[in-house]
């Protein structure tokens, strides 16, 4: 007589494997381009790719890669924009103040935002400034359209406020915040 292996119906098939572990950056593809160049034996193909990644608790980076397949780019600027990890300072939610930023073609400026505005900005600069954990902040764009100087300059500008700047800012916010207020 046979005795047939029991087999468990209830357990799905995957559920032997482990959790997966939770990452330290989440991280977004901006732009995928497909480049190409000439060469003796006809065009050669490689894939440029934008990333931008950052953990929402004010620390963000960007990469930009190339390599003959999306996969291995996407990887190889991931890598990279571990690298470039700058602190970003929140102070209630948007910026500490103010700030206009000319970098390259590219002239962005960046306004503070009461709560509740949301992110009003374009292209990649809402995807860096949603990494960042920035959740009210208004900018413009105002020079080019091209993502990768864009994001350059966005970066830059969040890393340009000045540390003792923002102590007095956010020294003030808590004050501010502390008085009580009057009915009118």
């Amino acid at each position: 007589m046979m005795v047939a292996l029991e087999k468990n119906i209830m357990r799905p098939r995957g559920s032997f494997r482990q959790p997966k572990e939770e990452k330290e950056f989440e991280e977004k593809v901006v732009e995928v381009q497909r480049i190409s160049r000439v060469a003796k034996g006809g065009r050669r193909i490689r894939f440029r790719v934008l990333v931008v990644l950052g953990d929402k608790k004010g620390r963000v980076g960007m990469g930009v890669s190339k390599a003959n397949e999306v996969a291995d780019a996407v990887k190889k600027a991931t890598k990279k924009a571990k690298g470039n990890i700058i602190e970003v300072p929140i102070v209630n939610g948007t910026i500490p103040h103010e700030i206009y930023i000319k970098k390259g073609s590219a002239r962005i400026i960046f306004k503070p935002a009461t709560p509740g505005t949301s992110i009003v900005a374009g292209g990649a600069i809402r995807q860096v400034l949603g990494l960042a954990g920035i959740t009210d902040v208004l900018s413009k764009i105002i020079g080019t359209r091209n993502k990768i100087n864009n994001v350059t300059a966005t970066i830059a500008a969040l890393s340009s406020f000045k540390p003792e700047v923002v102590e007095k800012i956010r020294n003030f916010t808590k004050k501010e915040n502390s008085k009580p207020k009057e009915n009118k």
